[in-house]
Parts: structure tokens; C-alpha cells; sequence
């Protein structure tokens, strides 16, 4: 069970609270947990929600949290959860020191979900909103069976990264059965024409601009003829709102689309959240908080957290190196026109304007951007050469990676790729009565980022077991376009006939 903080926990989370707050970080309220590794293992699991539905990928996680404690491979120190108030958890083992830091680290985790703009439209009262889920859930398994409902989340999971990711901070309700305009309201194809006498009818009503207001009526009513009118990147909320089915069946996609979009700006920020948490760790335990005597271990737990390794991009340390960059470059000025006009090497290693303008910057930044723009904005050519950044491949020849490319803009031009989508393919919704059957067809926006033809296969079957009738997809292998179909016991695969750009 969880343990309330001790005496001296709860001392020092009042000491770390009260510089987070003299530096300027704002949070809401922080409930800590004190958690066993077998508990805090459990927790993690399910995300850090302590109430969660049942579902076996749970126990899943929870195994290989455990085995990889159990070996030693890794060591939860924390979790935070984005709510109001914020919960965190700490690992009762640890060492003092460690509560120190991550009490630190939780403070700036806090300040991000609070003010950044990806969070703004999140739910604060997620912990409850998870319990409720739960609660459904296993009502839902009373009443359908386990086996029913488990398969039901089972596709629905295998869906939730087909969400509308620019659409993060405005989440669309699913709207309601029945709602659309009248035919009243829809009103006639004829354009209004005004009132007027009959010698005044042809300068009232002039008939060019009649015609005009005709043929535009006429190419609005054949948009929305169109199903969907637009193209639909909310996979998940177009099949809430037209796949045939039953209640309990939308209900619990509408609850995995939910979840979806309240984890999604999480990995859209990693870089810039852990960079900033961690930025703020750093700072507090080397100005403030450190005794003398805990030096040397918070230098190896620290270093610990920041360490990368070949084939790996570690956030945290990518983030709290930008975050500093820019802390120091707003300090001296090292930004603008001047600056950048600049071709001195000698003159721009010593620049300092004394502007000071480091601390207001990093708090603007702090709101208002996500990690494509963190990276596109403010990772430079310096930044790149002085961090040893580079990009890599797979040489056949010698079966290992190596280092392609160092150059500046092959660099960011590799995160950004990462970063966008999170390097997943866009799929949409072109047509949801494709060939006038009733079918559904989706659309592979070719951005640079190929289908697994395995995982895209298994993908059209989940999505037709909702969907209930064939399901099509539109993509290129090889640079050549394939259309592919599951009708629901057949994979075809055929040259797709038309480009759906």
C-alpha cells in the first residue's frame, strides 16, 4: 500500500517547492506516494494510473518492469502525472538524495503540464477520468463476457496512434447521433434573390452574379455530398461516429481515443518536458539544495540519467543541453541580426551584449512550443558540431551503423523527421462509401515515411472488424502506388489506378 510522507519528506518537500517556486516555476498542488519496487513496477505499468482497466498488456509490463529491476538493467526513480493535482511517486529504497532530486525534477515536470500550450486542453482530472474508464470497462466485461470486450481493446489499441496530432490541443467531441442541417436549413440550390420591382430585378438581382452564386452553391453541395467532406485524419473519431456499432462498443472506443489524445502530448514534447525538468533538477540540487556529503552520489545518479549511448537519442540530455543553449545565448545577446551577420569566429567566441534576457526566454519557449518546433527554432549549426551530433546507417558490407552524415542540416533534418508524426506514417480518411458500397478508404499521405507492409496488413484487419465492411488503403511501395484491401477473410493487393495527392 501506498506510504504518506515521512516527517522529513514532507520537510523537504516544502524546502524544494519553495526555491522551485523563487525561481519561477508554477505547479499545481503535488500529492507524492511513496511506492515499493514491486508497487511502483505496478503503477508504471499501467502508466501511473493506479486504476486502470483490466487488459493483459498490463501484465505484460508489469513482467518486464520487474525482470529488468530484479537485473538490474533499470531503476524507476520517479513518475509524475499530468493532473490536478499532480500526483508523483517515489521509490521508498531511495536514497535521500535521490528523493531531493526527484522532487526537483517533479517540480519542473509540474511548471510544463501546467503552462505549456500542448497540455492546455488536456483533462486535470485524468486520475479520475482512468478510474471511470475502469469501472466501465469491467461493467462492460459482466455484461458481454471478458473474451468480448478484452478483443474490443485489443483493437482499439492496435488504432490509437490513427488521432489527428495537430489537432492535440482541441480535442473534437464526437458529435451526436442525428445532428446535421435540415432540409430547411440546408435551404434551396437557388441563390436569394433580393426583392425588387420588375424594370429594378436585373440591377437588383444581376443574373451574372446569380449564376456565380449558383455554380457556388452547387460545388458547396457536392463537398458535402462527399463522405467525409475532407479528408479525416481522426481514424478513431470517424469510426466512433459511423462504424455500425453498439453502444457499449462505442463507448469503449470513445474511452481509447480519450486516453490517445491524453498521452499523445506527452511524446510530443519528450525532449522539451524532460529537458526542462531536468534543466530545473540541475539547477536547484547545484545552487541550493546539495550538502557536501551528497555530491559524489547525486554526480553518478545524474550522470546516469543523462548518459546516451550508440543508436540512441536520449531526451534528457538533448533537452537540457538546448535549454541551457538558449539560457546562454538570450544572456549575451548571441541572437538577431547582428549575430547572425557576423562572420568573426574570434568576435562571436566572446560575444556578450549583457542582455541577461536568458531566464524570460526560456520560460516564453517553455509555453509555447512542442519539440518540432523546439528543434526546428533553436538547434544550430554550433549547437550540432560543439554536442557531436550525427546521423547514421546501416552499412550492408560490414553488418554494423555507422556515421553518415554530420553536416548541420542533415542533422535536423533527421530529428525533425523523428520528431514529426512521431516518425509514424499520416494515414486518413478518403472516402467512407468507397465505390458506393459502403466501403472505407484510406489514404497514405506519403511524407517521407513508408508502411511496414506487415504492420499495415494487421492494422486493415482491426480496422475492419470495427468497420465491419471491406476496408481499403491507398500507399507506394517501392515508389510505385498499391492500393490493399481486407474485406475480412482476404488480403488483396493491387496497382493502385489513381493518385490521390
Amino acid at each position: 500500500m501506498p506510504q504518506p510522507l515521512s516527517t522529513q519528506l514532507s520537510a523537504l518537500q516544502e524546502e524544494v517547492e519553495a526555491h522551485a517556486r523563487d525561481y519561477g516555476l508554477d505547479f499545481f498542488e503535488t500529492i507524492y506516494e511513496v511506492l515499493d519496487w514491486e508497487e511502483i513496477n505496478e503503477v508504471a505499468a499501467y502508466g501511473g494510473y493506479p486504476a486502470r482497466y483490466p487488459h493483459w498488456r498490463f501484465g505484460m509490463e508489469y513482467i518486464e518492469l520487474s525482470r529488468s529491476y530484479a537485473y538490474g538493467l533499470s531503476k524507476i526513480y520517479e513518475m509524475v502525472i499530468n493532473n490536478d493535482p499532480t500526483y508523483a511517486y517515489l521509490l521508498a529504497a531511495n536514497h535521500y538524495v535521490d528523493q531531493k532530486l526527484v522532487m526537483a525534477h517533479v517540480c519542473g515536470h509540474g511548471d510544463f503540464f501546467k503552462h505549456n500550450f500542448m497540455f492546455s486542453g488536456t483533462n486535470r482530472k485524468m486520475l479520475d477520468e482512468m478510474a471511470n474508464h475502469a469501472s466501465r470497462v469491467r461493467r462492460y466485461m459482466e455484461r458481454h463476457g471478458i473474451e468480448a470486450v478484452e478483443g474490443l481493446l485489443d483493437r482499439c489499441l492496435s488504432l490509437d496512434n490513427l488521432i489527428d496530432y495537430s489537432a492535440l490541443h482541441s480535442l473534437r467531441a464526437p458529435a451526436a447521433p442525428g445532428t446535421g442541417q435540415t432540409e430547411e436549413e440546408e435551404g434551396s440550390r437557388e441563390p436569394k434573390r433580393m426583392r425588387a420591382k420588375g424594370y429594378m430585378d436585373s440591377f437588383i438581382n444581376p443574373p451574372a452574379a446569380m449564376e456565380a452564386e449558383r455554380a457556388r452553391k452547387e460545388r458547396v453541395r457536392k463537398e458535402e455530398e462527399r463522405f467525409p467532406a475532407r479528408p479525416e485524419r481522426d481514424v478513431m473519431l470517424f469510426l466512433q461516429e459511423h462504424a455500425p456499432l453498439r453502444n457499449w462498443e462505442r463507448d469503449v472506443l470513445g474511452m481509447m481515443r480519450e486516453e490517445a489524445y491524453y498521452f499523445a502530448p506527452q511524446g510530443r514534447t519528450k525532449i522539451a518536458n524532460e529537458g526542462w525538468a531536468s534543466f530545473w533538477h540541475s539547477r536547484m540540487m547545484t545552487e541550493r539544495l546539495l550538502h557536501p556529503s551528497e555530491v559524489i552520489d547525486y554526480a553518478d545518479h545524474h550522470s546516469g540519467t543523462m548518459a546516451t549511448s550508440p543508436g540512441r537519442l536520449n531526451p534528457s540530455k538533448v533537452g537540457i543541453e538546448l535549454w541551457r543553449d538558449i539560457e546562454e545565448r538570450w544572456d549575451k545577446g548571441r541572437h538577431g541580426a547582428d549575430w547572425e551577420a557576423c562572420d568573426d569566429y574570434a568576435v562571436k567566441r566572446t560575444w556578450d551584449t549583457g542582455a541577461m534576457k536568458g531566464r524570460e526566454k526560456i520560460f516564453e519557449v517553455r509555453r509555447h512550443y512542442n519539440d518540432v518546433t523546439f528543434i526546428d527554432e533553436f538547434l544550430t549549426a554550433d549547437f550540432v558540431r560543439r554536442h557531436g551530433l550525427f546521423t547514421y546507417e546501416f552499412d550492408r558490407r560490414t553488418n554494423q551503423y555507422v556515421i553518415a552524415d554530420r553536416d548541420f542540416l542533415a542533422v535536423k533534418e533527421k530529428l525533425l523527421f523523428m520528431l514529426t508524426n512521431f516518425g509514424q506514417p499520416t494515414i486518413e480518411v478518403a472516402d467512407g462509401n468507397f465505390l458506393n458500397r459502403g466501403e472505407l478508404l484510406l489514404v497514405h499521405r506519403f511524407e517521407g515515411v513508408p508502411l511496414k507492409l506487415d504492420q499495415a496488413l494487421e492494422t486493415l484487419e482491426h480496422v475492419q472488424s470495427v468497420w465491419k465492411r471491406p476496408v481499403n488503403l491507398e500507399t507506394f511501395v517501392d515508389d510505385e502506388p498499391v492500393a490493399l484491401q481486407y474485406d475480412g477473410t482476404t488480403h488483396w493487393t493491387q496497382t493502385a489506378t489513381a493518385d490521390r495527392s
